[in-house]
């Protein structure tokens, strides 16, 4: 028996329906009443992700007012502070589960591949909370706003990618174990 067989279904089932919870909460509590407020929606939801510009507007749209800097601020001290790890440990154990192995391109996965694979959730995590920061330092009084505000945009990137070469890794790990599946019922 290997390590993924030992995670339960229902466990996965949980975290993801926590996460979704989750994201319910940031949509509903936070970033509709951003958009009802502004006219703006939170860069969080931007996922073709922004640049340095659009930064620079909502920089200047939080210090006029001072209720979207509230639900900003409430956003990232609330949900965004669980639902990256909880995101991350949810794609660790889907991956976990599905046991990344097998061949690419007639030659099997070396090891170091199959690191890289399960370090992918960790990567995500690691940029979400860089991005919550970024954001949160970047809108606010500091010195290192400025700095900031440039990292923004880069951490919203590797974020995005590191999600969705996840997912992809993640749909091609299922349709393979699927494939063996079907090859050993014939």
């Amino acid at each position: 028996m290997n390590v993924g067989s030992r995670i339960p279904l229902w466990i996965i089932a949980l975290l993801a329906a926590i996460c979704l919870c989750i994201l319910a909460w940031t949509t509903f509590g936070f970033v509709v009443p951003f958009k009802h407020e502004t006219g703006q929606t939170v860069l969080d939801a931007y996922f073709a992700g922004y640049d340095e510009l659009t930064v620079g507007r909502m920089r200047r749209l939080l210090g006029e007012n001072e209720i979207a800097g509230n639900l900003l601020r409430a956003m990232y001290a609330g949900p965004e502070l669980v639902f990256p790890a909880l995101l991350a440990m949810l794609l660790l154990l889907v991956l976990m589960r599905l046991r990344p192995s097998g061949s690419y391109f007639a030659r099997p996965l070396s090891p170091a591949v199959i690191r890289l694979v399960y370090a992918l959730p960790i990567i995500y995590g690691l940029a979400d909370y860089g991005e919550n920061i970024s954001s949160l330092i970047a809108f606010g009084d500091s010195d290192w706003a400025d700095k900031a505000a440039q990292l923004l945009p880069w951490m919203t990137r590797l974020k995005l990618a590191s999600l969705a070469i996840c997912l992809i890794v993640i749909v091609r790990f299922a349709i393979v174990r699927a494939m063996h599946r079907e090859e050993g019922e014939q």
